[in-house]
Parts: C-alpha cells; sequence; structure tokens
C-alpha cells in the first residue's frame, strides 16, 4: 500500500513539545518607523514618555529598582547615554562589567517592559570626564576631535560600531526583539558647530551617513542638530520645547531632554525646578504637537571616583530628578509627574490620529483641539502668563492658574492641571518678579518666578495623603568635642597616614620649563608635582627684603598648594566660571638652597563647548620670586623642575585598603597632606569640613565637603 512515511506517536510529541518551546524563548522583532507625527512601532503611532538613567551613575544593584520605579511612574522608554571612556579606558582595552555592563542594564529595561533610548555619541558632555573621550585619543596624531578630520572619524566609527555590533549579539535592538527603539549620533553639536567653520557640515553629514550605514533597524536622532540630514531625526534639548520644529515635515516633534533641575557645581547653590513648571513645560510641549519626551534627568545619581567632568562639578549628579541621587522617590515630583503622565496617556489616541489645532482665549491663552470624524475629541488649556484666569471652552468656563495647562481627554473634563496637585500635598506658587532659576543659573530663558512653595497640610494629613513618600532615617549628628589642639575624643574611629611633601616617587623625573598637566599626567591622577631647588646667595636683592619677597604663581587650573622648605606657604583655587588660579603668596626664603614643591590639582576634565578638549591645565607660569620693596624679580619658569604625577598614597593604594595607616590616642592636626580613614558602625558618614577646620582637620588635597562609604 502506498503512502506518505508516518512519525511515530512519540517522536510527534517530541518535535511539537520542541516547536513550542523555540516559540516561548523566540523574540519577534518589530518594525521602529516614523512619520511626520510620531514614532511608529509596527505601523502604530505612540506618544512616549522617557527618562534618562545613566548606568555608570549608580550601582547594578540599584538598576532593576530605578527601572522599576520609573515604570511606575508612567515611563515608556528609558535612554542613556554610552561612555566611552569608562569603556575604553586603554585603546582597544575594553570593560564592560560592573557598573559600566550597559549589556545588562538594556536587558533589564527590557524585561521590565520598558523601552530604551541608546545614546551613542559617543561625544556626551554630561557633565562627565572629558566629554565621556578617553584621553587617549588625544594623543593620536594628527586628531582633531568632532570635525571633518580622518584619525577622529576613523575612532569615531570604530567604537560606534562596537557598541552596535554589541547590541546585535545579545539581539537588544528592537528590529530583533530587543527594547532599543532610537539610538543617537552625536550631541547637540548644533550648539557649537559654527566655532568649525565648513568642516563642521561635512563632519556631521558623515556621522549621519556612517551610523545609518550600521543597520540598526530603528531611527537615529541628532539633538540640537537642525541641519540633521535625512533620515536623521533632528531634536530639542532645553527646559522648554514646546516651540519647536523639526526641519522636516516628515519627521516627529521630539523632546530628548528636558532638564528636570540642573547638575551642581562646588560653591555652587543646589539648584531646583519646582514641579509644576516642569510639569508646565511637558504638557505645552504634548499640547503643541509632541509626542515623544525624555527628562534629564529621572534619576541622575553619583559620579563616582574620578568621572565628574567640569571642571568644578560635584559628585551628586542628583539634579533635582524625580528619583533622587540614591535611588529614592522625590515627592512631590515623582507623583505629580505621574498624575500627568496617565492624564497625557488619556489622550493618546486623539493626539495621534490627527494633526492639533490651536486658538486663541485671550491674552497669553490658548486652546489646543485634538478631533476626528469619528469622534474622538481631547483639549489642553493653557495660560501661559502669570496670573490665574478663567476661560470659556466649549460653553463650560474653566479656571486656568498662572502658568498652567489644564489636560481635557474627553474636550470637557479636566484630568489634570499642571499647578494643582490632586492626589497628595497641594502647593500653592508666589509668584513675583524675582527669577531664581531663570537666565542667571540655568543661561537658558525659564518662568518669571517661583518664588516660594507653601504646603497647606499638616505633617499628619501629608503622611496620609502621600503614602508613596519614602521616609528615611535622621542622620546622627555628633558635635567634635575638645579644643582646637586635640581631636582626642575621635581617635577611637580615625586613622592617618602622612602625604610626603613634594616628590616622594621613583619614577619622577625632570624637564626644563613648565609642563600643562593634562598631557603630562594623561589623566592618571588629579594631582601633579612642580619641585625645584633654587640656590639663594647671601647678597641675592630678594633676601634685603625678608619676608617681603613673593611668590607668585600663575595656573589654568584648578587648584594648587605652595610649600616653600617642606612647609604649606599659601593655596588657590579656581571655581566653576573661572578655573584659572593666580596667588601671590608672601615667603621667607634663606641664605642657600631653597625648595618650592607645587601641587597642582584637577577638579574634573573639561566636558563642554568647542575645542574644550585643547584647554589645558596645571602651573603653565609664570612662575616668580618677587620683592617688594626694591622690585626684584626672578624667573624661576624655564628652570629645570621636577615632576611626580600623583600621590604617594595612590601608588599605596590607601582609598582602597593599605595596612600603613597609623592609629593613636591624638589625631594630628593643623598639617596639611594627611589621609584620613575613619570607621564607624553606621553604614554612612557625612563629614562636615567646617567641624573639621575647628579642629585644625584640613583636608587640603581636596578642599571640599566630603560623603564617604564607611570602611567597616
Amino acid at each position: 500500500m502506498g503512502g506518505r512515511d508516518q512519525i511515530p506517536q512519540p517522536q510527534l510529541l517530541f518535535v511539537f513539545l520542541s516547536v513550542l518551546l523555540t516559540l516561548a524563548t523566540t523574540s519577534y522583532g518589530v518594525n521602529v518607523t516614523y512619520d511626520n507625527r510620531a514614532l511608529l512601532i509596527d505601523g502604530k503611532r505612540r506618544v512616549l514618555v522617557s527618562g534618562s538613567i545613566h548606568y555608570p551613575r549608580s550601582t547594578p544593584e540599584m538598576w532593576a529598582d530605578l527601572i522599576q520605579k520609573s515604570k511606575d511612574g508612567g515611563l515608556d522608554v528609558i535612554e542613556t547615554y554610552v561612555f566611552w571612556n569608562a569603556h575604553e579606558p586603554v585603546q582597544n582595552q575594553y570593560n564592560f562589567e560592573g557598573r559600566y555592563d550597559l549589556v545588562k542594564f538594556i536587558k533589564l529595561v527590557g524585561e521590565a517592559g520598558l523601552y530604551a533610548h541608546l545614546r551613542i555619541g559617543p561625544y556626551v558632555c554630561a557633565e562627565w570626564n572629558y566629554g565621556g573621550f578617553p584621553l587617549w585619543l588625544h594623543s593620536i596624531p594628527g586628531i582633531k576631535f568632532r570635525t571633518d578630520n580622518e584619525p577622529f572619524k576613523a575612532e569615531m566609527q570604530r567604537f560606534t560600531a562596537k557598541i552596535v555590533d554589541m547590541m546585535k549579539q545579545e539581539k537588544l535592538y528592537a528590529s530583533q526583539g530587543g527594547p532599543i527603539i532610537l539610538s543617537q549620533i552625536e550631541n547637540e553639536y548644533g550648539n557649537i558647530d559654527s566655532s568649525y567653520g565648513p568642516a563642521a557640515k561635512s563632519y556631521i553629514n558623515w556621522a549621519a551617513s556612517m551610523a545609518v550605514s550600521l543597520d540598526t533597524g530603528v531611527p537615529w536622532v541628532m539633538c540640537q542638530q537642525a541641519d540633521a540630514p535625512d533620515p536623521i531625526i533632528n531634536t530639542c534639548n532645553g527646559f522648554y520645547c514646546d516651540q519647536f520644529t523639526p526641519n522636516s515635515k516628515n519627521k516627529p516633534k521630539m523632546w530628548t531632554e528636558n532638564w528636570s533641575g540642573w547638575f551642581l557645581s562646588f560653591g555652587g547653590a543646589v539648584p531646583y525646578r519646582p514641579v509644576e513648571d516642569l510639569a508646565f513645560a511637558v504638557a505645552r510641549f504634548y499640547q503643541l504637537g509632541g509626542t515623544f519626551q525624555n527628562y534629564y534627568m529621572y534619576h541622575g545619581g553619583t559620579n563616582f571616583g574620578r568621572s565628574t567632568g567640569g571642571p568644578f562639578i560635584s559628585t551628586s549628579y542628583d539634579y533635582d530628578a524625580p528619583l533622587d541621587e540614591y535611588g529614592l522617590i522625590r515627592q512631590p515630583k515623582w507623583g505629580h509627574l505621574k498624575d500627568l503622565h496617565k492624564s497625557i496617556k488619556l489622550c493618546e489616541e486623539a493626539l495621534v490620529a490627527t494633526d492639533p489645532v490651536t486658538s486663541s482665549l485671550g491674552q497669553n491663552l490658548e486652546a489646543t483641539v485634538y478631533k476626528t470624524g469619528t469622534g474622538l475629541c481631547s483639549a489642553f488649556l493653557a495660560n501661559f502668563g502669570t496670573s490665574d484666569k478663567t476661560v470659556n471652552f466649549n460653553g463650560n468656563s474653566y479656571n486656568l492658574p498662572g502658568w498652567s495647562v489644564s489636560i481635557l481627554p474627553d474636550c470637557k473634563n479636566v484630568a489634570l492641571n499642571t499647578a494643582k496637585f490632586e492626589d497628595f500635598i497641594r502647593i500653592y506658587l508666589t509668584i513675583s518678579d524675582c527669577n531664581p532659576i531663570g537666565q542667571t543659573l540655568f543661561g537658558s530663558s525659564i518662568h518669571p518666578c517661583y518664588a516660594s512653595l507653601i504646603a497647606s497640610a499638616n505633617l499628619d494629613a501629608q503622611m496620609e495623603l502621600i503614602n508613596s513618600m519614602t521616609v528615611i532615617p535622621s542622620f546622627v549628628h555628633q558635635s567634635l568635642k575638645g579644643d582646637a589642639d586635640s581631636a582626642d575624643s575621635l581617635s577611637s574611629s580615625w586613622s592617618w597616614i602622612f602625604e610626603p611633601v613634594g616628590i616622594s616617587k621613583n619614577d619622577a623625573f625632570m624637564k626644563p620649563g613648565l609642563l600643562e598637566q593634562i598631557n603630562t599626567t594623561a589623566d592618571k591622577s588629579d594631582y601633579l608635582w612642580y619641585s625645584l631647588s633654587t640656590a639663594i646667595k647671601d647678597n641675592e636683592p630678594l633676601l634685603e627684603d625678608g619676608s617681603q619677597t613673593v611668590l607668585h604663581v600663575e595656573s589654568l587650573g584648578h587648584a594648587l598648594h605652595a610649600f616653600v622648605n617642606g612647609k604649606l606657604a599659601g593655596s588657590g583655587t579656581g571655581n566653576a566660571g573661572n578655573a584659572k588660579v593666580a596667588v601671590e603668596i608672601p615667603v621667607t626664603l634663606l641664605p642657600g638652597k631653597n625648595t618650592i614643591d607645587l601641587l597642582s590639582l584637577t577638579a574634573g576634565l573639561p566636558n563642554y563647548g568647542a575645542f574644550f578638549d585643547l584647554k589645558g591645565a596645571g602651573i603653565t607660569g609664570p612662575v616668580k620670586l618677587k620683592g617688594l620693596e626694591n622690585g626684584t624679580t626672578v624667573d624661576l619658569s624655564a628652570l629645570q623642575w621636577t615632576y611626580q604625577i600623583g600621590l604617594k598614597g595612590e601608588e599605596l593604594g590607601l582609598s582602597s585598603g593599605n595596612s600603613q595607616w597609623v592609629t593613636q590616642p591624638a589625631l594630628p592636626t593643623k598639617q596639611p597632606l594627611i589621609w584620613y580613614k575613619v570607621t564607624s558602625n553606621f553604614g554612612w558618614l557625612a563629614i562636615d569640613e567646617l567641624s573639621l577646620t575647628k579642629y585644625g582637620i584640613h583636608n587640603i588635597i581636596k578642599p571640599y565637603v566630603m560623603i564617604l562609604p564607611v570602611l567597616m
């Protein structure tokens, strides 16, 4: 009897189960494109809310929680930069472990059911050391950063392709079934491209073409790049992007950086952006046709180690974000934005179905309507003045507080007003003419004033209304006891090691003249010793003035400490506005040999601006001895100087543990260059330098307030 061969029943069952297992473990790709209104995911327009979380600024143990809190807050997308200098600290030697495990981070985003926007750059700015560029890049012969320069383009393409290939190998692009729906090439180049002349245009065209050729299967964007060539989407960064227009009628209106606050500079005020203003900016953006908005930052985190840029940018990158530096929910910002996102999502079907129609309701008053022929209707009523107003819309009366937007998902009922907190503490704004977070602090136009915030509910009511409020234990604050010459009360928990003044390492070297610091240290350390021994004759005119001799030192920054004959003579520091240092320090010279040891410090390498990579640091001179009485001047700049990169304590690995720490009943005070270590039963210790200074304990190496993990 003829017929087809039959598979035995047990074998057939095995084949069936194998097919089911394959189907269960296979991720199917989605098609991500765009049109004039929005990103399209499998052909469906989407209104998306995004937030930035930079994986190296938190720990892997925090990532899943941060991502979940972002999802709970109403986000659809997590956005992150890729940090070249973290991943390739030495050319062709890569690091994707621990805090730099990019693949793990993106996978966690996908596992949470969120999308990812991968901003490869590879220039990132981000207040990150050297803008994310590895310093070895600077040493490649003939290289010029961020312009039509073959050595630079070769390195940029190599690293960008490596990151794309890693993502492809792990099937992390949406086209492969992964979470990545967008990628970014370059970063805010349009802000400074005029400085690079005609080469800027050819560079941008090359960068766009190179990125597209990598075939990720998802769109690419360029932020702040008005001339971004097709098919690259140009996007907006800023405090407000409602008036932004893409450079093509075929591209959607997208906002890649909505600044939730600002970064903190050493010595500066802690930046703060009221949630009412942030919510207003978001609502106005969606009101006027935007469909993708990203908070920069949603969680800022911490600049660990020496990763902070600057100079003089703090180790905290809190950014007044909805999730604070430690990953805790910041109320009322997180909660109010969550309600805002819900309200916007109620309008999504109408927002993506048609174009907005905006009309005036009076001075500084607007209504925008999204209405379809099928009866869908959503509206936004905006008051961009500072006075409360009542408006009539569709036969109904609505109260609009100053600087606010009301969202009406059905064109009738208000789901949310951006100035009102519906589900927890109501905070009312007292509007005046001041501008605490405006042009002076941020360099960008912003609402004329948020003068004060007044909580209307008492503490008990607040806790009832905000059941999600994170409560943290109070800090234990113990004042230092004892007189100014003693710190015995601290000796039970403090240890120390003296740092030698001047040259103490075997790898010191001599060079004539004063060396620029960044090129000399290659960013292996923040510290560079400049040491000189000079002989002063008995009849030297400088000795005639005695104590009236002055040591004059000029430095490109960022701080310096001057020692003469082993003793601290004086110090100087720059600031975030001007990193340069110039000091004139009275010194006492002796007949015979005199040593001058200058310790120069960097406080984060530059990360922004045209040709930022060419900004130097360190003592470039002149260095002079000046007699104030007789006008005698001796220029020491061109003499033979001895150099030491880094401190002895760094070489010994003191920060990671060392057996040479000294613990005795009395803690040495009123002495420079001491490493201190503290042990405690607490998990963390806050060190208030003002209190320490009272007892003569000066952090002369890094003169800033510190938050240290306690060595247990």
